[in-house]
């Protein structure tokens, strides 16, 4: 993890390493097959986070473009202006993927949404639109593209929890499935983000006795939430033959746990660590069944987190791209 380690560390499944192995994978391809898949260099086909790409860039626009008087301006005015920073950020993500595949493209040749809105409610239902799009082109993307969006879902989810009629909807729960085959990056990718649930199940029962009776519920509904997601990953691994990794004894925090802030923060940590490790499953994936549940685990430690980050005054509140960012202060 990367705010939290445990005591007897397991290496692992580095990113360089699936680099260099991706590189040496494409260096045996014969050459003719690029040649007659794409012979200009670039994709003909329509792409399909172009309308997202547009979609984030108006909503940007929109956010930042708010004003208002009378009761709550403020407060709508302070929500609009981080949905700015979080969407504009899923726009240059967006746009940047789009453009290294596809050729050079007049970005007004067709109109994008509306970049205006009336008030911050609709832009809560464009945040909840665009969170379902990428979740559902999530799921058959290449792995590439696929943490990208489940990434781009999740910090739409995440930014939602602005809404204060939405702060008691922070997770919906995760599917109990099996499979009965995994690839060995898979697996080895959902061993990390096991060791990371882990690891969140004891911060959370660590921080309980630094933080007051009135963080009771969220203490306990984020236990359960990554105790729940623990199992389902377990599941998974035995159910396609692999011995799930176990907890360790105890972990180290990143920071030393003396009081409430630096519990609330230690929490936040956690929760970014999980959101990354379940990312790195999105990466390393293409079975529909195993990426489902690893958006619905980066959302949900994604949208607690928002939470968390508030409370140890962590900035922004709101990570603009959950799982490819570690916590900021």
């Amino acid at each position: 993890m990367h705010g939290v380690t445990s005591r007897s560390p397991r290496p692992a499944l580095t990113r360089r390493t699936l680099l260099r192995a991706a590189g040496l994978a494409a260096l045996a391809v014969p050459a003719s097959a690029g040649l007659t898949a794409c012979a200009s260099g670039y994709e003909d086909a329509p792409d399909p986070l172009r309308p997202l790409w547009l979609r984030a860039a108006a909503d940007a626009k929109a956010a930042d473009a708010l004003g208002g008087s009378g009761p709550g301006a403020a407060s709508a005015a302070e929500s609009a202006r981080r949905i700015a920073a979080v969407r504009s950020a899923h726009a240059d993500a967006l746009r940047a993927e789009v453009r290294r595949l596809n050729r050079p493209v007049d970005e007004n040749a067709k109109p994008g949404p509306a970049q205006s809105v009336d008030d911050i409610g609709q832009l809560w239902t464009r945040l909840a639109e665009a969170a379902e799009q990428a979740r559902r082109l999530a799921a058959e993307a290449p792995r590439h593209r696929a943490g990208l969006l489940g990434s781009v879902s999740a910090g739409c989810a995440a930014a939602l929890q602005l809404d204060d009629s939405r702060r008691g909807d922070v997770d919906t729960g995760v599917d109990q499935v099996t499979v009965t085959t995994l690839d060995d990056d898979t697996a080895a990718a959902l061993q990390t983000a096991l060791a990371a649930e882990h690891a969140a199940c004891w911060v959370y029962d660590l921080s309980r006795a630094f933080l007051s009776a009135d963080y009771d519920n969220g203490l306990t509904g984020g236990w359960r939430a990554h105790a729940q997601r623990r199992d389902a990953c377990e599941r998974v691994l035995a159910g396609a033959g692999h011995t799930p990794v176990a907890a360790e004894a105890a972990y180290v925090p990143a920071e030393p746990v003396t009081g409430a802030e630096s519990a609330a923060r230690v929490v936040a940590t956690a929760e970014s660590d999980t959101a990354a490790g379940w990312h790195g499953v999105l990466e390393r994936t293409d079975d529909a069944t195993v990426r489902t549940l690893a958006v619905q685990c980066l959302t949900g430690a994604a949208t607690r987190g928002v939470h968390w980050r508030r409370e140890a005054g962590i900035e922004p509140v709101v990570p603009n791209l959950p799982g490819r960012e570690s916590v900021a202060s």
